[in-house]
């Protein structure tokens, strides 16, 4: 299973930011969107990723507060990235290794979408359960073989 197989069913909706913006309106989006995630661009290239893990970091730094910070301050701005064709195991690997939530889908400098480790686990999950169930079928629909009848 690849990427593409999770944005297909997912869907392509982005939501994105530019470094410049507050951090308090950053907030409001992703408040406004239900979102844990946005992505950083600048004049049409990923600059960074920014999710409640960066924003709960600024908000420490700030002893409790956002504050003035704008987005490139709490930004990850170097955060992992895959392709349409990166296969499932691999993003799991790779988000695992670097404990990220999200990450966003590249087609060169194209944005594509942002797969999250739920969209990663849901695939799986359903992935798991349709060869469950396509292996009880086959289970339930082996054929009886001719059993010569017993002499006792």
């Amino acid at each position: 299973m690849k990427v593409s197989d999770i944005l297909r069913v997912k869907g392509n909706t982005l939501y994105t930011i530019t470094p410049e913006e507050l951090l308090t309106k950053a907030l409001d989006v992703m408040s406004e969107k239900d979102i844990g995630s946005l992505v950083v661009m600048d004049r049409g290239d990923l600059v960074g990723m920014l999710t409640f893990r960066e924003v709960i970091q600024q908000v420490v730094k700030n002893k409790g507060s956002v504050g003035t910070a704008s987005v490139r301050a709490s930004m990850d701005s170097a955060p992992l990235t895959c392709t349409m064709e990166t296969e499932i195991d691999e993003v799991r690997r790779m988000m695992l290794e670097r404990h990220a939530r999200y990450m966003p889908v590249m087609d060169g400098k194209i944005l594509m979408g942002v797969i999250s480790f739920y969209d990663v686990a849901k695939a799986v999950v359903d992935a798991q359960n349709f060869e469950n169930k396509m292996l009880k079928a086959y289970i339930r629909d082996w054929p009886e073989e001719d059993v010569p009848d017993s002499k006792f």
